[in-house]
Order: structure tokens, then sequence, then C-alpha cells
């Protein structure tokens, strides 16, 4: 299956759509049918494939997904025919959105293990300052990790993003964030935000270092895209609207945002107590009624 890779994604995909492509056939693709002719594989090569994954329906999912777009190409170019892809009718499984967001003490309780591993030396500047510009500007991991100073504005308070899942956009931020990118140092022979070790070049990975400061947080079932989520619901607590939380995370589509209307509905519910309680005080002449 490198056959698409190296003749489609390399050239027309993303690098990030490039990377989720390479991982599903390197790890789940080839060593199950990797080895056999693009035209000998039928659907019940795909369906085994795709119950061999039940245990981890997202990722099987995806990996039915980059399957079907490289049958999809093989009918293209001829190597199989038309309306053959053995994908079809191979059903998905039921994906569970799983919603995280941290309250003030779990923010708390993050900052002080930042700092802590900021004083201590146990993790990168590089990673420390990506975890912080994560939480106060609510951009997506790869936004924040590809970022350039070419397209960063402090005065004016902006990133000037030329390409994002959604397409070129501009991140507004505050003053916190401001100042966390003024003071980074800027390294002559690096365009890169968050800079790796080597020169030149970005960090790539993230994912260990916020493994370790989380769980030194004491929130060991938080992931980054959480970071993001939690900015929503802090927009939301500050009275902010479903449209505006939109623009503040680059959606393209109402039904992105809509995800968090549940939230917008907290102060009604907390409205609706005070206004039970106050009546149920009035009818017992004691103690408000437990909601």
């Amino acid at each position: 299956m490198s056959w698409a890779l190296k003749e489609h994604v390399a050239v027309r995909c993303k690098p990030s759509t490039q990377a989720e492509y390479k991982r599903s056939v390197e790890l789940f693709i080839n060593p199950k049918i990797g080895t056999r002719k693009v035209t000998d594989i039928e659907r019940r090569d795909i369906a085994e494939l795709h119950q061999s994954l039940s245990h981890i329906p997202y990722q099987a999912n995806r990996t039915l997904g980059v399957l079907s777009k490289m049958f999809n190409l093989a009918e293209v170019w001829g190597l199989r025919p038309d309306g053959s892809n053995p994908c079809l009718h191979v059903k998905k499984y039921v994906e569970r959105k799983r919603e995280r967001f941290l309250s003030p003490d779990e923010f708390a309780a993050l900052g002080t293990a930042l700092r802590e591993a900021e004083a201590d030396g146990s993790e990168t500047r590089s990673a420390i300052t990506a975890i912080r510009l994560l939480m106060l500007t609510g951009c997506r991991l790869s936004e924040i990790m590809t970022l350039k100073w070419e397209d960063v504005d402090t005065a004016a308070r902006e990133l000037r993003l030329p390409d994002s899942k959604t397409g070129a956009k501009v991140v507004h931020f505050g003053q916190t964030a401001a100042a966390i990118l003024d003071s980074i140092e800027r390294l002559d022979d690096n365009p890169f935000v968050i800079t790796g070790k080597k020169p030149g070049a970005r960090l790539t990975d993230l994912q260990h270092p916020w493994q370790r400061i989380r769980d030194k947080a004491g929130l060991g079932d938080v992931r980054l895209h959480d970071l993001r989520h939690s900015y929503a619901s802090g927009a939301l607590a500050l009275g902010e609207g479903l449209p505006m939380i939109g623009k503040l995370l680059g959606h393209s589509q109402v039904q992105t945002t809509a995800r968090y209307a549940h939230l917008a509905n907290d102060p009604v519910k907390r409205a609706a107590g005070r206004v039970s309680d106050m009546i149920g005080l009035a009818l017992t002449g004691g103690e408000p009624q437990s909601r």
C-alpha cells in the first residue's frame, strides 16, 4: 500500500494528513494486507482488518477511511475496475465524542506543574512554552508546533496562520500570551517559535513532555486537545456565545461549535436553581430545597 503514499499523499496532502496516512499504512494496513496485490483484496479482507481494530474504534474508522481513499485511487489509475472499492458497505464503528474540560483548580495544578518543570529543568523551555500557548490561544496542536515568527504579531496580538485545518486564519490572543511570546528568544537560524534541538528545526514531540507534566499535576486523563476544549469552556463561562466561540477557535462549520451548546445552558441551570430555591424556601418557611 506504500504506492499510494508515494504517488498521491506525499504530493497532494498537507503534512499532518501525510503523517496520519503514513501511520495508518505502516502500523495497521501493511502488517495485514501490505504484501497482497491490490487486485486480490476483497471486502472480507477489509472487514477483517477493521474488526481487528475494534478495541480502538476511532483508529479503526480512520484506517478504513485511508483504505477507501487508496482503493478509489486504484480505480482512477486503472488498477481496479470502477465501482470495485472493497471498503464499500464496511460499516464504521460508533465513535463517542470525548469531552474533558479543566476546572479552575485543575488549571492551577497544571500551572504549578509547569513552573516546577521550568524551575528544575526537567522539561525543555520549548515544551513548556508550547503547552502554555495551547492553553492561552485555543489553537490546535499542529498550529502551535509549526508556528513561525513571520506569522506572529505581538503588537496587534495576532497569529496570522497561512495554513490550518480550515485554511488560512487569524488567531487573536491576550496580553498574557503576548508576554510569553515576547519572552521567547528568537534565533537567527530558526524560523520556528517552538524550536527543537537541531539547528533550524522545530520541536516534534510534545506528547512525552505533556504526559510527564500532566501526571505531575494529577491530570492523567487530560489530552493536549482537551486544552482547546477548555479554552472554549472558559469563553462560555465568561458569557461569550457560540458564534463567538466558533470565531475564536476558527471553526468553519456551525455544527463543530454546536458540540459546546450544552455548556451554554449552565448559566440557565444555575438561574433556574436559584429561582427554585427561592420558591422552595417560601413554600417551606425553612431551608431551600436541594436541587
